[in-house]
């Protein structure tokens, strides 16, 4: 008897281990050219992520999420919380329509619902404080009703702002006083139903709002000046933001409720300290605490992680700066930015199966004058309506000459119109169409250009309509492995 309930045990243990293992990672759609759904699948199973956070409730997304064997946290946007605030009803119809159904129709593997997305950010000026903590209420309620109340779980994504020090070290941590009643109600009614705060931590914000930060403290190798905090040294801003989230929940009764880190990560484009070099340096200095179960000097045990974010979204506001669309691990195409060591000898892949438009660029005429009057105006037009922020001071286009500077804007627009026949000629007889990449190389220009991508859009009309993506290879591998072990085990005894 002893035998076998050694062999269930160990079991039980391998299943639960398998279970915790593995990558989370924010998956946003604010792009003109998307990828299909089918295809990102594949691409989160094939590079480990087995946990996806959306904002809001694509169906397209949701259910090519179906029997992926990827566990989802599914987003409410803050526009919606005052209908679901002021309406049990409306709370309901929502968790049946973009919760229940899904799970039940398409197998999805919701495991939270995120209500509102940093809702309390001071420039929101107020707008959603009299709105969440009801809306909150009211989901929960929903899910109850659904019967989900245990399998799923609801949050509340909060920027780092709703708390702070007055010390300067994590152990004067509290909450905003203007909110602190607030986040109490909203921490106690968590706490009461088994849900977790989801914070948003962003060492590059630190650095981006204060041109005197310490750059070495934005990362994980170390730093010559460390903060000190009684016994403890803290090396990098992540820990100490952390912790003083951790000291807040403590000094309020709640020390012990779960915390998720719901975004973290690190730009490639947009601003001189937003690339390439300095993004791999963050999120492979993060995926090694992971990957060796690194918490913090307050919670030794890791959270729960999302990275921010999967792909580059080309048409997310960029109010808080032009880096805000460059945040993928990948291109908005799924290509690969820089390489990541995922452990366990696995490396980044890119997507597969994307189609593109035709191989042909927009760009400035060679006959073409830089000092036609003309000129300014048409590379703003081109602006408005596509992404150029990129062609931004200290970004990856930010060095190319005002001829290159105009062609970049005329092939930008004339991708996001998805090389429509004329959308090449809208500048004044200073544009023309060619076959030849117009992409600069590094021997050409500064190092700031050499990562400049002169795009070809994703064809989205020609992709195939989704096919379950079943289970990966690496699944089924690691499975048998479990497998094998238990097999070990019963010969051994």
């Amino acid at each position: 008897m002893k035998y076998f309930y050694n062999i269930f045990v160990l079991w039980i243990l391998l299943i639960t281990l398998d279970k915790c293992q593995g990558l989370g990672v924010n998956w946003g759609t604010r792009a003109s050219h998307p990828l299909p759904p089918d295809i990102v699948v594949k691409l989160l199973k094939e590079n480990g992520f087995n946990k996806v956070k959306l904002f809001e409730a694509d169906p397209g997304v949701l259910k090519a999420l179906g029997r992926s064997g990827v566990q989802v946290m599914v987003g409410i946007p803050n526009d919606l919380l005052a209908p679901l605030s002021a309406s049990v009803r409306a709370a309901e119809q929502w968790v049946q329509q973009n919760v229940s159904s899904f799970i039940s129709k398409n197998g999805v593997d919701i495991r939270y619902v995120a209500v509102g997305n940093e809702p309390f950010l001071k420039d929101y000026k107020d707008t959603f404080l009299n709105t969440t903590y009801p809306a909150l209420q009211n989901v929960q309620a929903a899910l109850i009703k659904a019967g989900l109340g245990r399998q799923v779980k609801v949050t509340i994504p909060i920027n780092a702002d709703v708390y702070q020090t007055d010390t300067g070290v994590p152990s004067g941590g509290n909450f905003r006083s203007d909110i602190h009643g607030l986040m109490m109600n909203i921490i106690k009614f968590l706490s009461d139903n088994g849900g977790p705060l989801t914070i948003n931590i962003y060492p590059f914000l630190s650095l981006y709002a204060d041109p005197h930060f310490p750059i070495d403290f934005a990362f994980f190798s170390g730093t010559s000046s460390p903060v000190v905090d009684g016994s403890i040294s803290y090396t990098n801003v992540f820990e100490a933001n952390y912790d003083t989230l951790v000291w807040a929940l403590e000094k309020n009764g709640f020390g012990s409720l779960p915390i998720i880190v719901g975004e973290i990560g690190w730009p490639t484009d947009g601003d001189s300290n937003a690339n390439i070099e300095y993004a791999k340096k963050f999120n492979q200095g993060l995926l090694d605490r992971i990957s060796r179960g690194i918490g913090t000097p307050k919670r030794p045990t890791p959270p729960d992680i999302y990275l921010f974010g999967l792909v580059d979204e080309d048409t997310k506001s960029i109010q808080p700066g032009n880096f805000e669309r460059h945040w993928g691990v990948f291109y908005y195409d799924g290509a690969i930015k820089y390489q990541l060591n995922l452990g366990n000898k696995q490396s980044l892949k890119a997507a597969k199966g994307v189609r593109y438009l035709a191989r042909k660029w927009c760009v400035m005429a060679p006959d073409a004058n830089v000092m036609d009057p003309n000129l300014p105006d048409s590379i703003n037009y081109a602006c408005s309506y596509a992404d150029c922020t990129s062609l931004g001071y200290g970004s990856s286009c930010g060095g190319l000459d005002v001829k290159s500077n105009a062609s970049y804007a005329f092939n930008m627009y004339y991708q996001t119109m998805n090389q429509q026949k004329g959308s090449c000629e809208r500048f004044h007889n200073l544009s023309v169409i060619t076959t030849i990449d117009p992409s600069p190389s590094s021997s050409n220009f500064g190092r700031s250009s050499s990562n400049c991508r002169f795009e070809i859009m994703i064809d989205v009309g020609r992709h195939e309509t989704r096919v379950n993506p079943g289970t990966s290879s690496a699944t089924k591998i690691k499975h048998f492995s479990l497998v094998l072990l238990v097999l070990v085990f019963m010969l051994h005894y």
